[in-house]
């Protein structure tokens, strides 16, 4: 009798899951497959896993939420957004359709007039931050996946209590998980207490309540900084030493930040507005949403992505994009476990002649993906694609040039979980002296790199291969 009801209770859980999976009409073919062999080989784990990790928005509130607060932004601020027409006369038409895509993810156009600095290093980055906020007038808003309680964590702390006691309009938002040391720290008190408004993006405060309404894995990764609406940063950057004391073994942490002034930095502050309306519910109406553009400077625009924008769009942007390289196309990533959509894309670019040079850590803070990366490294050496690995760190910095015109910079990774899961932001420009400027940092991390050949990769044992394949198949649930 009890094996029989246990017999019925695994029928109906398996169907009931299985018919869920169906329904999923985001779910890639390859995704669903994966799911249903986790469900047949562990039907009642596979079941639990699937409750914890397979959804990210069950009951659309987030969405819905979402859509809301643009919806405010853009009857705000649409005049700081760009137009569809300004890409026709700003962007070279070789790169409009990467353009024209980018600003299909959530409305922002490029916009002409900035400019941008390469910041050295992270302590040249800390110099300029530091200055930055101490010499702010208006207002200080900031966003961290990670920001921990160290030199360069409580760098940032100060300067922001330093001003909001003369009565500067302080603003920061840290991920839930990702800054969950400093965000029950001292250093968060003092933030507090000296009149910074502070705010905990996707909270995990209530871990039920956090499983039932999406997944305790979906996360803000953006890294955002903006000064008096006149300075922006964006890179790879967390509010973190380099050392990078939480996973020490793997440091340095190599990462790449630009400073931008101009009509872009608008654009990445309502970003951010975005997500302090979604983490506080509350609307930021005591500043001037307006635009500082600089003489001369490049178009621009900001990308924002995150489960609750359209399904694939980050995957989809960088297919487009690596569909109009012509020459060359240099891309740095700490992650790499890509969909087929931007794998093809590369193999697609090499095949017709174009440089692809793929720029990945040697030695990778998550297993998982570094065993799942080199599995992808036989197709695209067979392509012609060049594979380099960074031996003297953990490469953190994500970065994209196209044919020395165009660059792509920000948070962004080549993984599901930038593509499906986290919460992005990027900055896209066209301009040769900042993409020369990244591409010679590129040409850096190159010459501290191994080159993989195919010869090498063929050679691996076959324990190894079949390692690497395990992985990247059940990539899609991970």
């Amino acid at each position: 009798m009890i094996q029989a009801l246990l017999l019925i209770f695994h029928v109906l859980i398996v169907i009931g899951v299985t018919l869920r999976i169906l329904l999923r009409d985001d779910f890639s073919p390859q995704a669903r497959l994966t799911w249903f062999v986790v469900l047949v080989v562990l039907p009642y784990v596979g079941s639990i896993i699937y409750f914890l990790l397979g959804e990210t928005d069950p009951w659309n509130k987030a969405t819905k939420r979402h859509n809301e607060v643009f919806d405010e932004i853009r009857a705000k601020a649409s005049h700081l957004m760009g137009v569809p027409e300004d890409t026709e006369r700003l962007i070279d038409p070789l790169y409009r359709p990467a353009f024209l895509y980018a600003a299909s993810i959530n409305g922002f156009y490029p916009v002409a007039k900035s400019r941008a600095e390469l910041m050295a290093d992270a302590e040249a980055t800390n110099t300029h931050l530091v200055a930055d906020i101490d010499a702010a007038q208006s207002h200080v808003h900031v966003l961290y996946y990670i920001w921990l309680d160290d030199n360069t964590g409580r760098a940032i702390a100060h300067a922001l209590i330093r001003a909001a006691q003369r009565g500067v309009t302080c603003r920061a938002i840290a991920d839930g998980l990702g800054s969950r040391g400093v965000i029950k720290s001292p250093l968060w008190q003092q933030m507090k207490d000296a009149g910074v408004q502070m705010a905990v993006a996707m909270p995990l405060d209530n871990p039920i309540r956090t499983i039932l309404k999406s997944r305790v894995d979906l996360r803000n990764h953006r890294k955002i900084t903006v000064i008096d609406s006149k300075i922006t940063y964006c890179g790879s950057r967390n509010s973190a030493d380099p050392e990078f004391r939480v996973k020490a073994k793997y440091a340095p942490w190599v990462d790449i930040m630009l400073r931008f002034e101009g009509s872009v930095v608008a654009q990445n502050e309502l970003l951010f507005i975005s997500d302090w309306m979604m983490a506080t519910g509350n609307i930021i109406d005591d500043i001037t949403l307006t635009s500082h553009p600089v003489e001369g400077g490049f178009p621009a625009q900001v990308m924002g992505d995150g489960p609750t924008e359209r399904q694939g769009a980050t995957p989809q942007l960088f297919a487009v994009l690596i569909a109009s390289a012509q020459e060359t196309l240099t891309l740095s990533t700490p992650y790499f476990v890509p969909d087929e959509t931007v794998l093809e894309a590369l193999c697609s670019a090499a095949h017709r002649g174009v440089a692809v040079t793929l720029i990945f850590p040697k030695v990778n803070d998550s297993w998982i993906v570094a065993a799942a990366s080199r599995s992808y490294y036989r197709k695209l050496l067979s392509a012609g694609c060049e594979i380099r690995e960074f031996k003297d760190g953990l490469l953190h910095a994500k970065t994209l040039t196209l044919d020395g015109k165009v660059t792509m910079i920000g948070s962004s990774n080549i993984d599901l979980r930038s593509f499906d899961l986290n919460y992005e932001n990027n900055i896209l420009l066209q301009d040769h002296g900042v993409t020369h400027a990244v591409r010679e940092r590129q040409q850096e991390y190159i010459a501290r790199s191994d080159l993989m050949t195919l010869e090498q990769v063929t050679a691996w044992p076959r324990r190894k291969r079949i390692w690497h394949n395990v992985i990247a198949t059940i990539g899609p649930v991970l």
